[in-house]
C-alpha cells in the first residue's frame, strides 16, 4: 500500500488520513489540511481506498462496499510507518469507514484514538437515513470536526442524535461539508483547519 507523508518523521503522533468518495488523497483540501497538521508537529500519512487508486490508470470505478473500503483500512493501519501514538481518521466517508473500525483497533491497543473531518451522518436531504448506530456506543476517544451547516449533519440535527460520551464534536462556525464558511461569517478554511490541526495535536 502506497502512502503520502507530511510533517515530521519523528512526531509523536501520526494521522492516517483517508480520502472522501470523491477525491483523491491529493485534493488541494487534502494537501492544505496535511500542511497545517504538519505545522503542529503531526505527521499525516494519507492512502487510497483501491476504487480511487484505480481511477489514476485510467478507471472511473464508483466506491466499494463498506466491508471492502474497511478491509483496505485496516491494511494501512498494519503497513503504516509511525513512531508513537497512532490516530485513524479522514475526510467524510474516509472518516466514517475508520469509525467502523476504531472501537476493535483501539480496544486491541493498535491507535489511540478516532479523527473525522466531516462526518456524514447522512446523505444529503435524507435525514432520515442516520449513519449513527456504531457511534452510540463508542468507546474510543473521538474528535469530530463538522460544519455548522454541513448538510451531512447540521449543528441542530446533532444536538439531537444520541452519540456516545467518548466523542467531542466540534463545531466549525459557519462551515459546510468542507469546513469552509462564508465570507460574511468573518471567519477563514484557513483558520477552520488550523484550529483543527492544533486540536488534534493536543488530543
Amino acid at each position: 500500500m502506497d502512502f503520502l507523508y507530511a510533517g515530521p518523521a519523528s512526531a509523536k503522533t501520526t494521522l492516517i488520513l483517508a480520502h472522501g468518495a470523491g477525491g483523491p488523497m491529493d485534493t488541494d483540501w487534502m494537501n492544505a489540511m496535511a500542511d497545517a497538521l504538519a505545522r503542529h508537529g503531526v505527521r499525516t500519512a494519507r492512502f487510497e481506498f483501491g476504487y480511487m487508486a484505480a481511477r489514476r490508470t485510467g478507471e472511473r470505478k464508483p466506491p466499494s462496499p463498506a466491508n471492502v473500503l474497511i478491509g483496505q483500512y485496516v491494511r494501512a493501519i498494519e503497513t503504516v510507518e509511525a513512531k508513537g501514538r497512532l490516530l485513524i481518521g479522514g475526510k467524510s466517508m474516509g472518516g466514517r469507514m475508520a469509525s467502523m473500525i476504531a472501537d476493535k483497533q483501539y480496544k486491541e491497543g493498535k491507535i489511540a484514538g478516532l479523527v473525522c473531518l466531516g462526518y456524514p451522518f447522512h446523505p444529503p436531504g435524507q435525514p432520515e437515513k442516520l449513519r449513527t448506530d456504531h457511534l452510540e456506543n463508542l468507546a474510543c476517544p473521538t474528535l469530530i470536526f463538522q460544519g455548522e451547516r454541513d448538510p451531512f449533519g447540521t449543528r441542530e440535527e446533532v444536538a439531537g442524535y444520541p452519540l456516545s460520551k467518548a466523542i467531542d464534536v466540534r463545531w466549525m462556525v459557519d462551515g459546510d461539508h468542507d469546513l469552509k464558511p462564508r465570507k460574511a461569517s468573518g471567519a477563514t478554511l484557513a483558520e477552520h483547519m488550523d484550529s483543527v490541526a492544533a486540536a488534534v495535536a493536543a488530543f
